[in-house]
């Protein structure tokens, strides 16, 4: 059976100035139908945390080159940066996604401009709805929180595991149905959010650890708290704490309606758009 394992975990920390953004990173390891081992890379996350992946990888007797492939659950800043770690393997991304990821709406800050012409630098394989990645890994859609957010629905010995990125970010979520940032389809994401509960034994969210619900549902997680903050003190004058109840629960990126339409109706141009993107030639291996 095909196993999970928390290469970088996720956290639900914000600050008033700024989002550290830290979402997590796993590993799948299973084998194809032909017997071949597989290293699947669920997320890559952001520059910042590129130390900590090779880490990570290291950790687990791995190194960049031996990732075959790397799974986008969305194309936003902060899962996508380390995929140039990668050349060499095959970025499975929806259609949806990719195609959004090329001309992103203005108002859109999740989604930099020059997110496409990264994605491009990989071998890309489209995906949708049930694809088998390998056998017991397949493809969930969850879109809402951007156009072609997935998931990666695992089979293991404890059950059916089912990676979300951020159609359910944190385990919070998967009580109030509410996704906190939604840039495509409100409804669609709460339809997101009540797919991954309903199907999900364990939820491996995008930004916390992961848990399951209970037959009350109430958050059971399965992996013990674990960060250290450097660079500033408890007491630290001007330092706050705030709870995340008392913050807004949901945002919705301003301009958010009509976008479906509008980039069914430039579909052509848009694939044109990508068919010229230059790739960089993968580095030579050391």
């Amino acid at each position: 059976m095909p196993t999970v394992d928390i290469l970088l975990p996720g956290y639900a920390i914000d600050t008033d100035q700024g989002y550290p953004a830290f979402c997590g990173v796993f590993l799948i390891r299973g084998r194809a139908g032909t017997g071949e081992r597989r290293n699947i890379l669920v997320d890559a996350a952001h520059v910042g945390r590129r130390p900590f992946l090779w880490e990570a990888l290291a950790s687990h007797g791995l190194a960049a080159p031996d990732i075959d492939t790397v799974v986008l659950t969305h194309a936003h800043w902060d899962h996508v940066q380390n995929i140039d770690l990668f050349p060499h393997a095959t970025l499975l991304i929806h259609a949806a996604e990719r195609r959004y990821a090329h001309t992103p709406h203005a108002n859109d800050w999740a989604t930099p401009s020059w997110t496409g012409l990264l994605l491009e630098q990989l071998p890309i394989r489209e995906v949708r709805d049930g694809h088998e990645v390998i056998p017991g890994v397949h493809i969930l859609a969850l879109p809402g929180h951007s156009p072609g957010s997935v998931g990666v629905v695992v089979e293991t010995d404890a059950g059916r595991s089912v990676i979300t990125g951020d159609a359910l970010h944190f385990a919070q979520v998967a009580r109030t149905r509410r996704n906190p940032l939604v840039f495509w389809d409100v409804e669609q994401a709460v339809r997101s959010i009540d797919r991954v509960v309903d199907l999900a034994d364990v939820i491996y969210p995008g930004h916390d650890r992961p848990f399951r619900l209970t037959s009350r549902r109430e958050i059971e997680y399965v992996e013990p708290f674990c960060l250290t903050v450097t660079g500033l003190r408890p007491d630290a004058r001007g330092l706050t704490f705030a709870d995340r109840s008392e913050q807004g629960t949901e945002w919705i990126m301003p301009g958010i309606g009509g976008q479906p339409a509008l980039y069914e109706k430039n579909a052509q141009e848009i694939a044109r758009r990508i068919s010229r993107v230059p790739r960089i030639a993968p580095p030579a291996p050391a």
